[in-house]
C-alpha cells in the first residue's frame, strides 16, 4: 500500500486559476498577480482608514508587500521557503508600524500551500513564528517601534486574529487529510482492479486449461494409435482419425464459448455452460482414449456454478488418469449428502511415469475451483494402489451465493 501511495501525486487538486500552469508558464502568474492586486489595493484602503493611527505607506512598505506577494510565485515548487518568507515579510511589515490589512493574506496563502503540500512541520512552525512575532511587536516592542503613539491592542483583538489563523490552518489541515484520503481510496481502487484482473486472468487460464487438456489428451492418444495402425489396420486408423476430428471439434466449440464470453462480458453465453449432465460425453471421450469409465451414484440438482466446477473437476481427473496412470479403468462416484456434493474419481493402476506433455497445473486448477465455492479437494495415492481424487462442494452455500449474486446484479 505504501508503494501505491508513493505513486499518487502529492499535489492537491485545486481550481485552474490557483495553479495557473499553462503550456507557456511554469509558475502561477495569473493567480499571484490577482493576489498582489488584492493585497496592494486592500492595503491602500486600509491605510486610509487607519490614517493617524499607523505609519503611512512608503516605498519600503510596498517593497515588503511585493516581496511577500512575489514569493507566492514559488508556493508550489518551494512551499517551505515561501511560508517563511511571507511570514518574515509580514512580521517586518507589522514591526515597521504599517497599517493592518491584507498582508496577512500572503501568510495565509504561504502556510496554506505548505500544509496542502504535506509540509506540516514547516507550516506550523511558520504560523508559530508569525504569531510569536505579532505578539512580541504588539505587546512588548511597540514602545520602541513606530508609530510613537502606538498602544498595545486589546486581547479581544488578539483573540480575533488567533481565531482567523486557526481557521486558516484548520481548513488547510482538512484539505490535506481529504487529499490523503482520496489518494488512499484511489490506490485501493487501483489495487482492487489489479486483483480482479489477476483473478480473471487465472480464471480464464484455468478454464482454457480444463477445456483443452481433456480433448488434447484424447487427440494425443488417438494420434498415436492412428500412426501405429496406419499400415497394418487402416480401418482402425480411420476410426482414430474420426475420434481426433470429433475431439478437436468439441475443443474448438468450448474455446469459442470462452472467447465469446470474453468479447461480450455483459451478454449471456450463447450456449449453456457444461455440467454433470454431460458425464456420458466425458465417458465416451475417455473410451476413445482407451479408458473405461464407470459412473456410480445420482447427480443432485446443482447451481450453475457448482455444476460447471463439478464437470471440470471430473474432466481434469479423467484427463490425469489418461496422462499419468497405467490403469485403463476408472470409476466416478457422485452423491449429494447433507448439502454436500461428493465427487470421487478412482483408478487402479500405477503411475505411467510420463506426463504426456502436461503442465502440472491440473490439481492446482481443481483446488482453485473448489476453494472459490467454499469446497475442498483431496488427491493422492490410495492405500490399496491406484490414485484418488475426492472433491467436496457445499451445495447450500453455493446456491445461496448464486441467489445473492443475482439479486445484486
Amino acid at each position: 500500500m505504501q508503494e501505491q501511495l508513493a505513486d499518487v501525486p502529492r499535489r492537491w487538486p485545486v481550481p485552474p486559476w490557483w495553479n495557473d500552469e499553462s503550456e507557456g508558464s511554469r509558475l502561477p502568474w495569473r493567480s499571484t498577480v490577482l493576489l498582489t492586486l488584492v493585497v496592494l489595493f486592500g492595503t491602500h484602503f486600509a491605510a486610509l482608514n487607519q490614517k493617524g493611527q499607523r505609519v503611512g505607506l512608503d516605498p519600503f512598505a510596498y517593497v515588503l508587500l511585493l516581496a511577500a506577494c512575489g514569493a507566492l510565485l514559488w508556493r508550489r515548487r518551494r512551499p517551505v521557503p515561501v511560508a517563511f518568507m511571507t511570514t518574515a515579510a509580514a512580521v517586518v511589515y507589522l514591526g515597521a508600524g504599517y497599517p493592518y490589512g491584507p498582508v496577512f493574506l500572503t501568510v495565509a496563502v504561504g502556510c496554506f500551500s505548505a500544509l496542502v503540500a504535506g509540509r506540516r512541520k514547516a507550516a506550523w512552525t511558520a504560523v508559530g513564528v508569525f504569531w510569536a512575532g505579532h505578539v512580541l511587536v504588539s505587546h512588548w516592542l511597540y514602545r520602541w517601534l513606530p508609530p510613537s503613539n502606538d498602544s498595545p491592542p486589546s486581547w479581544g483583538q488578539e483573540l480575533v486574529i488567533a481565531t482567523w489563523v486557526v481557521a486558516i490552518v484548520a481548513l488547510a489541515e482538512l484539505m490535506r487529510v481529504r487529499r490523503e484520503q482520496w489518494a488512499r481510496e484511489r490506490a485501493e481502487r487501483a489495487l482492487a482492479a489489479r486483483r480482479r484482473a489477476e483473478e480473471e486472468r487465472l480464471r480464464i487460464a484455468r478454464e482454457l486449461h480444463d477445456v483443452l487438456a481433456h480433448s488434447i489428451s484424447v487427440i494425443n492418444v488417438q494420434a498415436g494409435v492412428g500412426l501405429a495402425l496406419l499400415d497394418s489396420d487402416p480401418e482402425q486408423a480411420r476410426t482414430a482419425l474420426t475420434t481426433i476430428k470429433a475431439a478437436s471439434k468439441e475443443a474448438l466449440g468450448e474455446v469459442r464459448q470462452v472467447l465469446d464470453t470474453l468479447r461480450t462480458p455483459g451478454d449471456a453465453p450463447r450456449t449453456p455452460a457444461p455440467g454433470l449432465d454431460r458425464l456420458p460425453e466425458l465417458v465416451e471421450q475417455a473410451a476413445h482414449a482407451g479408458l473405461v469409465v464407470t459412473v456410480e451414484g445420482a447427480v443432485p440438482r446443482l447451481a450453475p456454478g457448482t455444476d460447471l466446477a463439478a464437470f471440470r473437476i471430473v474432466q481434469e481427473a479423467l484427463t490425469n488418469v489418461v496422462r499419468h496412470s497405467g490403469s485403463r479403468h476408472a470409476r466416478v462416484h457422485v452423491e449429494g449428502v447433507a448439502g454436500v456434493l461428493r465427487l470421487r474419481v478412482d483408478d487402479d493402476g500405477p503411475p505411467s511415469g510420463t506426463d504426456e506433455g502436461g503442465s502440472g497445473n491440473g490439481l492446482a486448477g481443481m483446488r482453485e475451483r473448489a476453494t472459490v465455492l467454499g469446497g475442498t479437494i483431496e488427491a493422492g495415492p490410495r492405500d490399496d494402489g491406484g490414485f484418488r481424487v475426492l472433491a467436496r462442494l457445499p451445495l447450500e452455500a453455493v446456491a445461496r451465493k448464486s441467489v445473492e449474486h443475482k439479486e445484486d446484479v
